[in-house]
């Protein structure tokens, strides 16, 4: 079976693009979406492209009451040829259906997706701001849309991607940030849905945010949740700590989600010879490594960062104060490197990126 046609109905009325400066995130989106149905006799079906709009559901759609839903974010860049390009979009299909899997949802066609999204983008390709640092931020998700309080399955679902131009992560340069260890709360569990990108998890992380916030920390780190001793991921990124010449990251556990960045990172750090090792890492022995100066940096992982140094970790009232506050120069090579990558003013070795 051949695939699916992709149809395409444009707007008639464009909306006014808004200054660069004034990007931010998500907070304005492109002309046109791409939505997809599924029902339970014809599977997926009607694959489209049309003009930005609300969604029409019943108050009982089973998104609303039990968040049967899983979502992606990657970008599209202007890369210095002047062309766009995607980074590893193939890994946000493959990550979507394995959520996807786990929240008993049907699997998409990947080859469908990144099909639709680059007509998407070929569609809205004004709207990819052209300005360093910034980008058109894609969020893929699915939404499970039977009007039935039943707790079961839906057997229908929505596939639908929305576009945003934002701004750089970076307005003022490059800046480690604080974050403050939570002792109380837990994000996830192994066995749990931590694995999967749905919306729960995220839920479940916002009292996290908000205690850190009132302290003055813009993260959260999560520590496992059955001893509260292992580092799991930060609020929105994955985390790496550099002890005594050596990277570490926490090992995929069932709990963590498996970042796309952070696995880039992994090979880049491979690829040059810096070593790298993915493994249970206790807060214990972040602290004692500070204490003995073998803690020399520690920086997160993810789609809207790419790289974020963190200057400053909170446990239990303890600062612990990396590398002066400043940016430790591995986690700026890396950063270097990998936007090179994506806007194509470094080589690909990797083959990473998908020029449209």
């Amino acid at each position: 079976m051949g695939m699916l046609e992709i149809k395409t109905e444009r707007t008639t009325n464009k909306k006014n693009q808004p200054d660069v400066d004034k990007l931010g995130f998500g907070q304005f989106f492109t002309d046109h979406m791409f939505i997809m149905d599924y029902t339970e006799d014809k599977g997926w079906k009607d694959p489209r492209i049309i003009p930005y709009q609300p969604l029409s559901l019943d108050p009982a759609a089973k998104v609303f009451h039990y968040g049967q839903t899983v979502f992606e974010g990657l970008k599209a860049y202007f890369n210095v040829d002047k062309r766009v390009q995607l980074f590893r979009p193939d890994s946000n299909f493959k990550r979507l259906n394995a959520s996807n899997e786990r929240l008993c949802i049907p699997a998409i066609d990947e080859e469908l997706a990144l099909e639709a999204l680059k007509k998407l983008i070929r569609v809205d390709c004004d709207w990819v701001p052209a300005a360093p640092g910034t980008s058109l931020y894609i969020r893929p998700f699915i939404i499970a849309t039977d009007p039935c309080l039943g707790v079961a399955p839906s057997k229908n679902y929505q596939f639908i991607m929305i576009m945003s131009p934002v701004g750089s992560y970076y307005k003022e340069g490059m800046k480690p940030i604080k974050i403050l260890v939570e002792q109380n709360y837990v994000r996830a569990v192994a066995g749990g849905t931590g694995a999967a990108k749905t919306g729960g998890n995220y839920a479940a992380s916002l009292k996290g945010q908000e205690i850190a916030s009132k302290d003055g920390y813009s993260q959260t780190l999560w520590l496992d949740g059955k001893e509260k001793r292992f580092v799991e991921e930060v609020g929105s990124m994955n985390v790496f700590f550099k002890i005594n010449g050596t990277v570490v990251t926490p090992e995929l556990n069932g709990s963590i989600l498996p970042g796309i960045t952070r696995d880039s990172i992994i090979q880049l750090l491979k690829s040059k010879n810096i070593p790298i090792e993915e493994r249970r890492i206790s807060i214990d022995e972040v602290v004692e490594a500070f204490h003995n100066g073998t803690l020399e940096e520690a920086f997160g992982t993810g789609t809207a960062a790419v790289i974020s140094p963190i200057g400053e970790l909170n446990w239990l009232g303890e600062k612990v104060i990396l590398n002066n506050g400043e940016i430790g120069e591995t986690a700026q090579m890396l950063y270097n490197h990998l936007t090179g990558i994506q806007n194509g003013s470094l080589e690909d070795p990797f083959n990473w990126t998908v020029t449209l």
